[in-house]
């Protein structure tokens, strides 16, 4: 009888975001410096205004960007270090193609849209439609978190939770493991239950905050107040949640802080992740 094959590792990836500073002030370089950590995979950020530059990068250093991240779901995107327009959806669905993604992965949702049953009903809905513009880029849509999702709950369902029944199957999640510790989850059981919705994790450590930045009356927030460390050196249990998942096919190493040389940064995680039998 023949033995059922075993999961296929997730392909190990890199959010730009990381070193949106470097990227952009020498694409090609960043990139060869990834490809030469052994990376083959990037998740693209700030993409749609210069998908061509993007594309002949990527393929100039021999790296892909299956995955990206791009406003879906709000007029402006925030980033812990400001606020950027964001474009029509068809406008980044055509910029992701040209890229030569697969998924375009809405990154953050305003936390006050997080607070009520109809707000999460709203952004379900919106994302559910984009779906159906995003097949006729030949794309799937998906969802990344922050820790806001985790703040409100209806009937013991938190509105993660909920925004997750509400979504269609097609929806995508890419769960980022370092925001939902802070969210206070138990991030594999987490992991465990979105099944084989859960294409993707932000593969992030560092101390955790003491209390979740997004709750109703947390003060101001930025990334320079994070305490981020190398896979594996942090409060995040990385091996058990990677070890959770059962259709994970991307783990994106990121950093909203690095704590030092970004590319020696990204190194020592990719490390974590090739030692540890994590990615393929």
């Amino acid at each position: 009888m023949a033995l059922p094959d075993s999961p296929r590792l997730p392909d190990a990836s890199v959010q730009l975001y990381s070193l949106a500073k470097e990227f952009s002030a020498d694409m090609g370089g960043s990139l060869d410096k990834l490809a030469a950590i052994g990376l083959r995979n990037v998740e693209a950020f700030d993409f749609v205004s210069r998908p061509a530059e993007i594309r002949a990068a990527l393929d100039a250093s021999g790296l892909a960007s299956p995955t990206g991240h791009a406003p879906l779901l709000s007029d402006t995107l925030w980033t812990p270090d400001g606020e950027i327009p964001t474009p029509a959806p068809e406008v980044v669905f055509a910029a992701a193609a040209e890229i030569g993604m697969t998924t375009v992965i809405d990154p953050f949702v305003a936390p006050e849209r997080w607070l009520t049953e109809d707000g999460v009903a709203d952004i379900a809905e919106r994302l559910n439609r984009a779906a159906d513009t995003a097949a006729e880029f030949g794309l799937s849509v998906g969802h990344h978190n922050h820790a806001q999702e985790f703040v409100a709950s209806f009937d013991g369902t938190s509105a993660y939770q909920r925004f997750v029944e509400l979504t269609d199957e097609r929806v995508q999640i890419e769960l980022d493991l370092f925001w939902a510790l802070t969210g206070g989850q138990d991030v594999a059981a987490l992991v465990a239950s979105l099944g084989e919705r859960l294409v993707a994790v932000h593969v992030k450590d560092g101390v955790v905050p003491a209390s979740n930045p997004w709750a109703p009356g947390a003060g101001s927030f930025g990334s320079d107040s994070l305490d981020q460390r190398h896979a594996g050196t942090g409060d995040v249990p990385l091996a058990a949640a990677l070890r959770a998942g059962t259709g994970i096919r991307y783990a994106v190493i990121e950093y909203d802080k690095a704590p030092g040389d970004v590319f020696e940064d990204i190194a020592a995680s990719f490390a974590f992740l090739r030692d540890g039998g994590f990615v393929a």
